[in-house]
């Protein structure tokens, strides 16, 4: 008779059919898979690779006009990500990996709403419309009803034509832009370089502002906070939680899944920015992490110092329980492994006892 202490592992080697089929069929793999597999999607629908692949964009979208400046301010935030990258290979093994994701992700989440907020006080400032230029070539243009360069800014055909003298803006209009280059204005004092005379400028997607400074900082503690657990723990718990035999192929699942959503990310920010405005999408983002925080808080397990058997095992119990396994790290247990489908232990299947 075996002891209340004991768990039985049942082998899934009668079970016919493709891998992924096994795993699907098989409860505690297919629990671990859902887990990989959100951990995965919750990495990319924070909003990792919209930072990496546009911070130069994101900088200049602040308000950030000198290009050079932008891209060097966009090298400041990947050094923040290389840096904090190595604090979390320091912290993976003291922390563990669940409160190490925790914090990650609910600093993600944080920093999220930062940035947020610094596009929404640059749209909550937003300088207006005080010179209104007749357009030589079409009549009512849609770009001369704007009244705030807020709007100007996120309608694609229009940019905003202003003179700046120290911290005041003068003569500032909303024209149509070139069709051929966004550099330029169609016509008027911006559509180009010989025209522009000292101090007039010419700003595609953006609006002079004075909070540039509260998306930069937004930008680094969004990375300070996202390098060290949402970057690299999905991959290390997903190499930890599935059983020898399916490993490879919940590992391929969660990397379709991250390279999915990576893609479904990295298209729609554009997008998301034109009609839900900058502070709109970043919020978003930030709502989706914290949906991931409830996530990971309630499904995933410790899986710091687990052997195979004892991490299989955190998966036999409802999907949501895992993660209340915290109170159980350093619990010895006794496994027995049944061959096939004799469910019979007899003395012989003693030998087989880990």
């Amino acid at each position: 008779m075996v002891c209340d202490k004991c768990v039985i592992v049942l082998s899934v080697s009668s079970i016919d059919g493709p891998v992924i089929w096994r795993m699907l069929t098989y409860p505690p793999t297919r629990r671990a898979l859902l887990v990989g597999c959100g951990l995965q999607m919750f990495q990319q629908l924070s909003g990792i690779n919209t930072i990496m692949y546009y911070s130069a964009t994101i900088l200049q979208m602040s308000g950030v006009r000198d290009d050079r400046l932008a891209i060097w301010l966009a090298g400041l935030t990947t050094l923040t990500n290389f840096l904090f990258t190595l604090l979390g290979v320091w912290l993976v093994e003291r922390v563990g990996r669940r409160k190490l994701t925790l914090g990650s992700i609910l600093g993600t989440c944080l920093s999220l709403s930062l940035l947020a907020v610094g596009f929404l006080m640059s749209a909550q400032h937003s300088p207006p419309v005080t010179f209104h230029p007749l357009d030589p070539d079409i009549s009512n243009s849609t770009c001369s009803k704007y009244q705030l360069c807020e709007p100007c800014m996120l309608d694609p055909r229009c940019g905003f034509c202003y003179r700046e003298n120290g911290s005041t803006l003068l003569a500032s209009s909303c024209v149509p832009v070139n069709k051929s280059s966004t550099e330029h204005a169609a016509w008027g004092r911006c559509s180009n370089s010989t025209l522009m005379r000292d101090k007039t400028y010419w700003a595609y997607n953006y609006c002079p502002t004075s909070f540039s400074w509260l998306v930069l900082l937004g930008l680094v503690l969004y990375l300070a906070a996202f390098a060290p657990g949402m970057g690299p723990m999905p991959w290390t718990i997903n190499s930890e939680i599935y059983p020898l035999w399916a490993r490879s192929t919940g590992n391929a699942c969660a990397a379709g899944v991250n390279w999915t959503f990576n893609i479904l990310v990295s298209l729609t920010f554009l997008h998301l920015a034109q009609y839900l405005t900058y502070y709109g999408a970043f919020f978003l983002y930030s709502s989706l992490a914290l949906l991931g925080f409830a996530f990971i808080y309630g499904c995933l397990p410790e899986t710091k110092a687990r052997r195979l058997e004892e991490i299989e095992a955190l998966f036999e119990n409802k999907l949501c329980s895992c993660g209340a396994s915290d109170s159980d790290e350093g619990r010895q247990v006794e496994y027995i492994r049944v061959k096939g489908s004799n469910y019979h232990l007899s003395d012989n299947d003693a030998s087989d006892v880990d």
